[in-house]
């Protein structure tokens, strides 16, 4: 999986929109194949990554859940253990 789609859901505090907007950016690059458009398809590049971005903002907005919320800090220092666990 790219390194900023990451789960959005379920965490206390909820996913702000910068990490929504990371998520979407990473999504758009991946699927162009480009880390930045050129100048002629710099618009059809940020309106899809407008677009990516509010489809999960309706997704995240309508996914319902019996779990507690995620603790952001607790799930960070699992992925530092896994990675360097992965990469020692």
């Amino acid at each position: 999986m790219c390194r900023n789609i990451r789960t959005l859901f379920n965490f206390e505090p909820p996913a702000t929109e910068d990490e929504i907007h990371a998520s979407a950016l990473q999504f758009v690059r991946k699927l162009s194949g480009f880390t930045g458009p050129s100048k002629a398809n710099e618009a059809a590049f940020g309106r899809a990554v407008d677009e990516v971005a509010d489809a999960a903002r309706r997704l995240l907005a309508s996914m319902e859940t019996a779990r507690p919320p995620r603790d952001r800090e607790t799930e960070a220092m699992k992925a530092r253990a896994r990675a360097k666990e992965r990469f020692a």
